[in-house]
């Protein structure tokens, strides 16, 4: 990932439009903000929320609110709560995915 030549930029995040993202289970709603080919979100899993999808594309993923499983589509699989992160490049491992029981907001830039 590199970040593209771009001004300061300062994000009020409440006041982006939120988007409906339906999982196999659940929804994820995300805030979005694209410099390039870089995309930033802030992003928010309701209770149940399993994503529809293994991917492949390479991310850094915190989290700032809940709890939630990152799968790898061999199996492993990563309890992570609030103030953890994790960073993953294109192709860089197993794809992944994620599964929320009661809920997570997170950030993730890609």
């Amino acid at each position: 990932m590199k970040i593209p030549t771009s001004p300061f930029t300062v994000t009020d995040w409440a006041n982006l439009p939120r988007t409906e993202h339906p999982g196999e289970t659940g929804v994820a709603y995300w805030r979005t903000v694209t410099v390039g080919d870089l995309r930033i979100r802030q992003v928010e899993y309701s209770p149940g929320y399993l994503a529809d999808h293994w991917c492949d594309r390479g991310h850094v993923f915190y989290v700032l609110e809940g709890e939630l499983v990152s799968e790898l589509k061999d199996g492993r699989k990563t309890v992570m709560t609030a103030g953890q992160s994790y960073h993953v490049s294109d192709f860089g491992d197993a794809a992944h995915r994620s599964y929320s029981e009661n809920g997570a907001k997170l950030f993730i830039v890609d």
